[in-house]
């Protein structure tokens, strides 16, 4: 695999934030910090088969409009500030503009994907090829598991999705290639299979104590009895997102600890995010959301 594009200068086309990143960062002290982001262009985009219960093959799609609302986001990245590597997208791997499934980066190891469903499995192989390309030391994965789906970090902690995707095992040997805390969280509805549309990293602070300082927001009915409990123990001060808003993928968004970019859809959210000093930016996917993804599963990060 090759890398396609590499961009940090500003650019134009990306979203409006919906306030002042300047104003909102002096009311709180919040600080964005430089992301580094692979993504790649939905030129093959369709949904063709059914593997989560938002794609439905009789519905058809647009792939242009997916690709225009793809560079949407893209530019907004730019214009923030981030830097953004491009994967090139491979015919008959629709599902490959997801990239945050295609594995997970911590201080330049890439602990790769090994897909649960058949008609994802050759991207596992094709993201572990574009890691060693550009640098990084691969961990190449025995258990199943999707990435950054299913893995977020959230300080010196990865919290760790199951119960529809990745499995549990794969949570040990993430703990094993990362030798960090990883805590297992159980999803228990269908429509939020994977751990990033039903939470989303606020601050992502690393390093020690960083998850002391570090926020969440999630949907509580995501997630099975004891696993809310994990979340209302570790993150008292977690934003908790209703229905409406995760039904919209309002969850499945990036932020840099200042802008968080989200669905236009998910309106509850984005007041609570301005409540707390976060800037929203508003970003819309709708077409990519009939194959079951938003901004963050366009959306891997890596982190050198």
């Amino acid at each position: 695999m090759s890398t396609q594009n590499t961009a940090s200068a500003a650019s134009t086309g990306a979203a409006t934030a919906t306030s002042s990143p300047s104003a909102a960062a002096a009311s709180v002290g919040r600080i964005p910090q430089r992301r580094r982001y692979l993504m790649c262009r939905p030129e093959h985009f369709t949904v063709s088969y059914t593997i989560n219960p938002w794609m439905e093959p009789a519905n058809p799609t647009d792939t242009a409009l997916a690709v225009r609302q793809w560079q949407t986001l893209y530019d907004t990245y730019i214009a923030l500030g981030h830097e953004v590597h491009l994967i090139d997208p491979i015919e008959g791997l629709p599902d490959m503009v997801y990239t945050a499934n295609g594995g997970f980066v911590i201080d330049n190891v890439a602990y790769g994907a090994k897909f649960r469903f058949q008609e994802r499995v050759p991207e596992g192989p094709a993201f572990m090829e574009w890691f060693a390309a550009n640098g990084f030391e691969v961990a190449a994965p025995v258990e199943v598991n999707e990435g950054e789906g299913d893995f977020l970090l959230v300080g010196d902690a990865i919290l760790a999705g199951t119960g529809f995707r990745s499995t549990g095992d794969s949570h040990r040997e993430l703990a094993e290639v990362f030798g960090r805390e990883v805590v297992s969280l159980t999803l228990v509805d269908p429509r939020f299979y994977h751990l990033d549309t039903a939470i989303s990293v606020l601050d992502p602070v690393q390093g020690p104590g960083g998850a002391d300082r570090a926020n969440i927001a999630y949907l509580p009915g995501a997630f099975d009895a004891r696993s809310r409990q994990i979340l209302e123990e570790r993150y008292p001060d977690a934003i908790l997102v209703d229905d409406a808003d995760g039904a919209v993928f309002g969850l499945n968004s990036a932020s840099d600890g200042l802008n968080v970019i989200i669905s236009p859809r998910a309106k509850g959210f984005e007041a609570q995010l301005r409540e707390r000093g976060y800037n929203p930016v508003l970003v819309d996917l709708s077409e990519l959301l009939l194959g079951g993804g938003g901004i963050k599963c366009c959306t891997l990060e890596l982190r050198r």
